[in-house]
């Protein structure tokens, strides 16, 4: 499914990663289970293995391959996304203690949030605005495809709300928009959907 470059970050591969997650054995096991920015691709790696599934399972004859442009651009936003990325700070009681957490674990939040609205699957995720300072405005940008069968207005609304909530709860971020573009609708439909948009 990936072509094998290193990524940024600690410099595995998401190919590494995939071969991990096919044979459940690597001489770096260790490693991934304590990375997050492994931890954060195998993640990514994980939502794209269940959407092809899905697609293969609604239309085995047209189900497509990793090779289509769609998936190739969220093989290349995870590769950004394993990055560990600005430093977001966390607020202490003792002023002797700095606490942060990555902007790369917060995209990995974002995207699993995301990838668990039924019809959707996120494409690109990027924080805007200087969330190395506390307090300042963040915008969070998100890219979707969508799949044929699911309202897009409810859909968009759930990820809007499910992502900001998952930002505000697990950040300090002063979240002033999640805004969410479709940018692809795919034509196959999944004939067996996890549920309503909306729960």
């Amino acid at each position: 499914m990936s072509d094998g470059t290193q990524d940024p970050g600690c410099g595995h591969s998401l190919d590494e990663l995939e071969d991990y997650l096919l044979t459940g054995h690597s001489p770096a096991e260790q490693h991934y289970q304590r990375c997050p920015e492994c931890q954060a691709g195998l993640a990514g790696l994980r939502s794209l293995h269940r959407l092809t599934g899905d697609l293969a399972a609604a239309d085995t004859e047209h189900a497509g391959s990793a090779d289509e442009p769609w998936l190739q651009s969220i093989l290349g936003n995870l590769r950004l996304e394993m990055r560990s990325g600005r430093s977001v700070p966390l607020s202490s009681e003792h002023p002797d203690d700095s606490f942060t957490e990555t902007e790369g674990s917060l995209l990995a939040l974002i995207r699993s949030t995301g990838d668990d609205v039924d019809g959707a699957t996120i494409g690109k995720c990027r924080l805007h605005g200087d969330i190395t300072e506390p307090g300042a405005d963040v915008r969070i940008e998100v890219t979707v495809t969508a799949f044929y069968g699911h309202p897009l207005p409810s859909m968009i609304e759930s990820l809007r709300s499910r992502i900001a909530h998952t930002v505000l709860n697990h950040s300090e971020l002063n979240l002033t928009s999640v805004d969410v573009a479709v940018t692809d609708v795919h034509e196959h439909y999944l004939k067996s959907p996890k549920g309503e948009v909306n729960e």
